[in-house]
């Protein structure tokens, strides 16, 4: 029997990714605030309960399938949406006419949450085969990234406005290298 603790952990690793994500919009996005951190951490809490639960239902049926791709996956969203960050910063400032900055739509939201929760859902999988009660287990993990998103987005905005002038290179940057990191921890079995 998998322990509260335990779960606790996971939740915890789980999250980070979010955490990561949050601190980059709240470096990046302009008039970001308690707000924007609480809409954030309802994206991710909300993905990161609801896919260790659609997990739980594939079970082991589709696990190697999903364990093939994930980082993949991850990979493409966190590159892309950090890419064109990147790319809105070099070309604002090489002088060119600027794009709107950043924002918190509902489809960047989307985008970022399923990138971020992808891991929960192989999670889900696992613990198909535990003995473990899924909905407490995904209801402390969706809890635990609701609450580091959150924390994230506004320890971001602090940073941000010590660091306006690049903030959205570096939450580029960011962004990118989350998803490389992803890819290599699952490509080099690390």
């Amino acid at each position: 029997m998998i322990h509260l603790i335990e779960i606790f952990l996971i939740a915890v690793s789980l999250a980070l990714d979010a955490f990561a994500v949050s601190v980059s919009s709240g470096i990046s996005i302009p008039g970001f605030g308690g707000r924007q951190a609480v809409k954030m951490g309802v994206w991710f809490g909300g993905f990161q309960f609801a896919m260790p639960l659609i997990g739980w239902f594939l079970g082991s049926s589709v696990s190697q399938y999903i364990e093939a791709v994930d980082h993949w996956v991850a990979f493409g969203l966190l590159a892309l949406i950090g890419g064109r960050m990147v790319w809105g910063a070099l070309k604002a400032g090489a002088g060119e006419e600027e794009e709107a900055p950043p924002d918190l739509s509902a489809r960047r939201l989307c985008l970022l949450a399923i990138a971020t929760s992808i891991d929960a859902l192989a999670v889900g999988v696992s613990m198909a085969f535990m003995k473990v009660d899924i909905l407490v287990s995904a209801l402390v993990i969706g809890v635990v990234a609701f609450g580091l998103s959150v924390v994230g987005g506004l320890v971001g905005k602090r940073l941000g406005a010590l660091f306006q002038r690049r903030a959205e290179l570096v939450g580029g940057l960011v962004l990118v290298g989350i998803g490389i990191k992803i890819l290599a921890e699952h490509t080099m079995g690390g």
